[in-house]
């Protein structure tokens, strides 16, 4: 099974997720990830149609290649687009790239092969099954398989699945033998449904699960949630918001903060192996780091439980699974 870091670098970001990254600022964030001592970065295809695999290569192939931990995915091919336009997925790219979903056993051998030259290094250490919630018939006949054989052919190190639902993640853990699933934006302070059903099942598997998402898609992030904060990508439901408020005044009164909360609440799980998150600065990798090693008081997580402000099934620092 595959060691992984605490925490690692979600580099969606770098693939110019919304809004352009400079190449410098790119550069200078993974620098800064490295002197903050993160050695897990995350990628994907998909990000940027390969500029963050791009990116991410670039930064870390004068490094010493057996000090960090390299993650992508496979799922979607890069292929030739028209070039006249920009990407419509999310991504602030010129369209010279598009996607084509592809899990296919050549599909996926073609998607390492292509993620390895455009990374420039020599190996990928993790690679998952990206996103296959309309494929997962063609996923279990393709995909899965191949990367275990890649595995056993040596080409990966390690292989699973990365995706937002829990319920086609546990079935996968348990059909398959994955050394890591990646779940974003359920396990947070705001919902902690991944516990239900992956966890144990990837406890019993001895699959590290590895937490994107853990700000809840923005409603986390800030120490005072805004009036126009997000959650899942859209306006949060004001509920959601009152609650993250009164969370984010309980950290206050106990000297700490809202994000500081989140950080330490998704790693203390014991299923947890490692959590993810995006950045795109040098001053967002100083500040995250910083949300890691702040020291949170027990006596916050005690108020929380009291106003009954916690999702069930989340773990804090300091309790034990049931």
């Amino acid at each position: 099974m595959i060691e992984l870091p605490r925490w690692g670098l979600g580099a969606a970001a770098l693939g110019n997720l919304f809004t352009v990254v400079p190449d410098e600022t790119a550069r200078a964030t993974v620098d800064a990830c490295w002197d903050a001592g993160v050695r897990y970065v995350d990628t994907a295809p998909h990000y940027g149609a390969g500029l963050s695999e791009e990116r991410v290569g670039a930064a870390l192939r004068h490094r010493p290649r057996g000090e960090f931990v390299l993650q992508t995915k496979v799922g979607r091919l890069l292929v030739p687009g028209p070039g006249s336009g920009r990407d419509t997925e999310g991504f602030d790219v010129p369209d010279t790239r598009v996607r084509e979903w592809d899990f296919s056993a050549a599909g996926v051998r073609r998607s390492v092969e292509d993620s390895l030259q455009r990374l420039g290094l020599d190996r990928i250490d993790v690679a998952l099954v990206h996103d296959p919630d309309d494929h997962l018939d063609d996923a279990r006949a393709g995909a899965f398989p191949e990367l275990l054989r890649m595995r056993e052919e040596g080409v990966v190190r390690a292989v699973g699945a990365g995706m937002n639902e829990t319920a086609p993640l546990t079935a996968f853990v348990e059909e398959f033998d994955l050394d890591v699933v990646l779940v974003a934006g359920r396990y947070h302070l705001l919902d902690a449904s991944a516990a239900d059903g992956l966890f144990p099942a990837a406890r019993r598997a001895g699959t590290a699960v590895v937490l994107g998402g853990v700000f809840a898609s923005g409603l986390l992030a800030r120490e005072e949630p805004p009036q126009d904060a997000t959650y899942r990508y859209a306006q949060a439901p004001p509920a959601l918001l009152g609650r993250a408020r009164r969370i984010a005044a309980l950290a206050r009164e106990h000297g700490t903060t809202l994000p500081a909360l989140a950080v330490q609440a998704a790693g203390a799980h014991p299923a947890v192996a490692s959590v993810l998150l995006g950045m795109r600065s040098p001053q967002e990798v100083r500040h995250d780091a910083a949300l890691f090693a702040q020291e949170v008081p027990a006596a916050v997580w005690e108020a929380l439980r009291r106003e009954d402000l916690l999702p069930s099934g989340l773990v804090v620092p300091g309790e034990v699974a049931s």
